[in-house]
């Protein structure tokens, strides 16, 4: 197979790729930072969100007569910030490269693909559930990303085209990473929510559960690239606690946040 994956340099994405190789196929990898040259990888180094760049690689793959059997979407980034206190430059890069990124890619890449060929969309275990305070930024770029795979499975199912969403939970990737250290931000930048900040930390961590390796999610993506009929959805990894929380009432779920968030700090002796 030919494939062209986004946020190939590190994370899911590398890890795919990675997998991608050792199966024998070619893979173009997309991302903002270096992959560098390996037998059977064709890299190019773009943002995703920049439909200049993107036009380039779709001008170079028809210049070389290659013909793509799949394209998978695995770039992304994460921050976390108060809706109404946040930097609103910051708020359109987390959109553009979560959603405008993959809809750039699959209009300007799309008449590579082959008429029997596949799109994979990676969203997020948040995507189809209630968000939480502080990470909505992620969870509506992430939600928006997953209602356009539906939108984008309806419309090239009619001519017999593949569009698949896989659903990670934790991962151990360094977008994962961030969103830890993205709590001492928070309670740095924020003026409304210093005393909730104090919380936020602990309650990220409650909530991320335990994240695999991207070694270990892999072969979930494989999957969705190479089962005959694949499933329209793949999730692995879930976090019951998101799970049940945003299965409760919304004023509920907004009641267990304030409770859980401006409770007293804990009095040292």
């Amino acid at each position: 197979m030919n494939v062209l994956i986004t946020g190939a340099a590190s994370g899911i994405g590398k890890a795919v790729v990675d997998s991608l190789l050792m199966l024998g196929h070619s893979v173009f990898g997309l991302d903002i930072s270096e992959l560098g040259e390996r037998d059977g990888l064709t890299s190019f180094t773009l943002d995703v969100t920049d439909a200049s760049a993107v036009g380039g690689v779709a001008d170079a793959l028809s210049e070389r007569n290659i013909v793509l059997d799949a394209i998978v979407h695995a770039a992304g980034i994460h921050r976390m910030t108060s809706l109404v206190e946040g930097e609103l430059d910051v708020m359109r890069r987390v959109v553009d490269v979560n959603l405008v990124g993959a809809m750039t890619v699959n209009r300007l890449l799309f008449s590579r693909l082959s008429k029997t060929g596949r799109i994979v969309i990676i969203t997020s275990e948040v995507a189809p559930l209630d968000p939480l305070a502080f990470n909505g930024l992620y969870s509506l770029s992430k939600t928006a990303l997953d209602s356009y795979a539906q939108a984008l499975r309806q419309e090239l199912g009619l001519i017999g085209i593949n569009v698949v969403t896989v659903r990670p939970g934790a991962v151990a990737t360094p977008l994962c990473s961030s969103s830890i250290t993205a709590t001492d931000r928070l309670a740095e930048e924020t003026v409304l929510y210093k005393k909730q900040a104090v919380h936020f930390s602990g309650i990220v961590k409650k909530f991320m559960g335990k994240p695999i390796p991207p070694e270990k999610f892999a072969p979930t993506v494989i999957r969705a690239l190479t089962a005959r009929r694949p499933c329209i959805i793949y999730s692995k990894n879930r976090n019951l606690g998101l799970i049940l929380l945003s299965a409760l009432p919304k004023r509920a779920q907004c009641a267990i946040i304030r409770m859980l968030l401006n409770r007293k700090p804990h009095k040292t002796q």
